[in-house]
């Protein structure tokens, strides 16, 4: 009988290794529960569900909270597109949001500080709220809609506290009708214009549009997107076609090395001097 080898007793004593396995197939990360959110104010409830065109009413449209948010996520899309002015859509309205809604957060503090010195003199006032406030479920699919709907409670909480404090004869009538309507025209003002930029975009004609159009070796069609969106829009900030200046939130990933990034820097993004002058139906 041959008696092992000194290979084969080594081999012998080595430990099994365990087969491997792949890891188990994992579902998408969901909410545990609905996301809501509670208004108490016509003003905000309205700001959030805006209002259609009615031909027999001549009540103006409104852009509601729910529409931008969905413009914003098409235009949170188009920005995996390495498109320029999907970023420059986001940037924009990030800076904004942060804006009015410290404002909005300004001019709370303000109102609640007042509430608070009365009670040092014994008064205790709180702050009105509805009986039956309206609880809206969200269910965003962007980063971009929940922003929205935190800047609709900002506004909704200033409301109550601009209301309480005409209620409670800290604040007259004129002024605090006055601070409500400033605040509702800057909100409307800033959910007309990313919707603006969407219905374009997103257009057939436009949809392809990249930094690469921008480049001297683009061709034709690509010349032709980059007039309409100049004449549409205007040029791009440098900083953000450049993307030394990023959304908060964007689905962009592209790692450019140096070459492209100087191609960038250097891409002409003034366009042609008549292309300003064209009526906006016949640019694409």
């Amino acid at each position: 009988m041959n008696e092992p080898t000194p290979v084969a007793m080594a081999l012998a004593k080595m430990p099994v290794e365990a087969p491997r396995h792949s890891l188990p197939a994992l579902g998408e990360l969901v909410d545990e529960a609905p996301d809501t959110m509670a208004l108490h104010t016509r003003e905000a409830y309205r700001l959030f569900v805006g209002r259609s065109l009615d031909a027999a009413s001549p009540r103006a449209a409104i852009v509601g909270g729910r529409r931008v948010a969905a413009a914003l996520r098409a235009i949170w899309h188009l920005s995996g597109n390495d498109n320029p002015y999907a970023d420059w859509v986001l940037v924009n309205i990030g800076e904004r949001l942060v804006e009015i809604g410290s404002s909005l957060q300004r001019e709370t503090q303000r109102g609640e500080d007042q509430l608070r010195a009365l009670q040092q003199r014994g008064l205790h006032f709180s702050v009105l709220q509805s009986r039956v406030p309206q609880r809206v479920e969200l269910g965003f699919r962007s980063p971009y809609g929940y922003a929205v709907a935190d800047l609709v409670v900002r506004f909704d909480t200033c409301n109550r506290v601009l209301k309480t404090l005409v209620r409670k004869d800290l604040l007259p009538d004129r002024d605090g009708r006055t601070l409500i309507y400033s605040y509702t025209r800057r909100l409307r003002g800033l959910f007309e214009e990313p919707v603006r930029f969407e219905r374009w975009l997103m257009r057939d004609e436009l949809r392809p549009l990249s930094r690469h159009d921008f480049l001297p070796a683009a061709g034709a069609e690509a010349s032709k997107r980059v007039a309409a969106v100049l004449a549409l829009f205007g040029p791009v900030p440098r900083d953000v076609f450049t993307g030394t200046r990023v959304p908060r939130h964007s689905q962009r990933r592209v790692e450019l090395t140096a070459q492209e990034l100087r191609l960038l820097q250097d891409a002409d993004l003034s366009g042609s001097p008549a292309a300003g002058d064209s009526d906006e139906a016949t640019l694409l």
